[in-house]
């Protein structure tokens, strides 16, 4: 394909960005149409790629390489393979879901939708990159955004949970770069290229210095996941975000960080990460277990919601260290699974808080009475969430841990536990909103409305393709799953 379109899934947000600060402020139906005529381009861009994609290939397709600073041997390189290609289209996907269920917002309209563009070409850009200092350019761009989305537009406690996002992504980002600038010098390269590095450190890079890089880039992709004990920016920062701010986080830029560990830390350092591959698969089952405990404890249905986010990114860690074609091929599908499956549930959370003004379980008795609609997407969703055979959450879950069972069998029996409180906390969630007889001042209010629907219709559906046809994503990921086991377990 000669279009360069990998750079037209980058920047095209950002040029639509650029043409949307010309429309005037007071025009807000013409912002809201514009910008979300322009989360539409990069899912058209992502169709046109799809038949040319190459499943079958472990290699990059559709590559960009360009000089950027030629004497530090940092270049402007692009590449999609089975590993990002389910990310960029899930994250083509989501945005447009996202802006449309923004069309509600009157405040600051303007910089609130632009900064959604300025997002989307940040998110875009982590995912294609496959130049050191492009992709920490871009891993950085996304916390611009991001910031002033919750600071300006989020809840009461909104300045908060910016400052505590920030601070610990900054942190996270800060180890990400010691970690780069160390690999490049430990390498005596002229490369900041990912899979050069990757196949130089195994030489060059002697056993000790391997180890601390490696936990420097580890921990620095470990905090967005979150991996427990660095989690607790997340909930506040989900319950502080507007709906729409909400679902991107979830669906999108938590993936950021376990798409990270998979092309960058495992690949690049492949002896260490199985010395410390069992104790990976800890931290994977404490944030499966934790996760669906503190989701349980909580009153506000969003926090449950969060907490749930962190539950289920510990399956993807747990596939991770176990470093089987089965394992890894869950991981990743866990990846895709969640994001449509969180978005789906934060969207519904809006649409309860929109009518009746609380997150309150409590409060919220009888949504099915009140809300019937919203209250049967409500129970889709949450049976996608628990694990539902069909629906694409339990083959997530199932790939994973029948993939880790015979390296991690006791890990694997323990995570049962977590699979009885993953259910619980769901049904609890579905009891407490749904069930009984409203309050009074909720007991007439409007259902789902059309443009309601048109954001949740896809994401269901898209829960269902993914459970009834898994090898839409496995065929697609299979031989970089192949190729990113070979190297760990061969340790080449």
């Amino acid at each position: 394909m000669t279009l360069p379109v990998l750079s037209l899934l980058i920047f095209v947000p950002l040029i639509g960005a650029a043409i949307g600060l010309l429309i005037p402020a007071d025009q807000k139906a013409s912002i809201k149409g514009w910008v979300f005529a322009v989360t539409l381009m990069p899912l058209v861009l992502v169709g046109i790629m799809w038949p040319s994609f190459t499943g079958g290939s472990a290699g990059m397709q559709f590559t960009e390489n360009i000089p950027w600073v030629p004497s530090l041997g940092i270049s402007y390189n692009l590449g999609v393979d089975g590993l990002s290609f389910p990310l960029i289209a899930l994250t083509a996907f989501v945005f447009p879901l996202a802006t449309a269920a923004a069309f509600g917002f009157d405040k600051r309209v303007k910089e609130f939708f632009i900064l959604i563009l300025v997002l989307e070409t940040a998110v875009m850009g982590v995912f294609l990159a496959l130049d050191y200092i492009l992709f920490y350019v871009f891993w950085e761009a996304v916390l611009i955004p991001m910031y002033f989305l919750i600071a300006i537009w989020g809840g009461s406690r909104r300045e908060f949970a910016a400052i505590k996002f920030l601070i610990y992504t900054m942190v996270g980002s800060l180890l990400m770069l010691v970690g780069i600038v160390a690999l490049y010098l430990a390498t005596g390269s002229q490369t900041f290229s990912i899979t050069e590095l990757a196949n130089l450190a195994s030489s060059k890079v002697s056993s000790t210095w391997s180890v601390w890089i490696f936990l420097a880039l580890f921990l620095g992709f470990a905090i967005k996941v979150p991996v427990w004990p660095f989690h607790t920016w997340l909930p506040d920062a989900h319950v502080e975000a507007p709906t729409p701010i909400s679902v991107i986080l979830a669906a999108i830029l938590l993936k950021m960080g376990t798409y990270a560990i998979v092309r960058i830390s495992h690949p690049t350092f492949p002896e260490i990460a199985q010395y410390f591959a069992y104790a990976l698969g800890v931290l994977g089952v404490i944030n499966i277990i934790y996760g669906a405990l503190a989701a349980m404890a909580q009153k506000d249905v969003k926090k449950l919601v969060a907490y749930s986010s962190v539950s289920h990114m510990g399956y993807v860690l747990l596939g991770v260290a176990a470093a089987t074609p089965e394992s890894v091929s869950g991981a990743v599908f866990q990846m895709v699974s969640h994001g449509v499956i969180s978005a789906m549930l934060f969207l519904l959370v809006g649409i309860f808080y929109d009518r009746t003004h609380t997150r309150d379980m409590t409060k919220l008795r009888g949504m099915a009475v009140a809300a019937p609609t919203a209250g049967v997407i409500m129970t889709f969703a949450a049976m996608g969430n628990l694990g539902l055979p069909g629906l694409s959450g339990f083959i997530g879950e199932f790939f994973t841990l029948l993939g880790t069972l015979n390296v991690f069998t006791t890990l694997v029996y323990v995570t049962l536990i977590g699979l009885v409180l993953t259910a619980a906390f769901n049904l609890l969630m579905l009891y407490r909103v749904l069930m009984g007889k409203p309050r009074e001042e909720f007991a007439v209010m409007p259902d789902a409305s059309p443009r309601e629907l048109f954001t949740l219709v896809p994401l269901m559906a898209a829960t269902l393709l993914l459970g009834l046809w898994p090898r839409l994503i496995i065929d697609m990921t299979n031989p970089v799953v192949t190729n990113f086991v070979s190297r760990l377990t061969g340790g080449a």
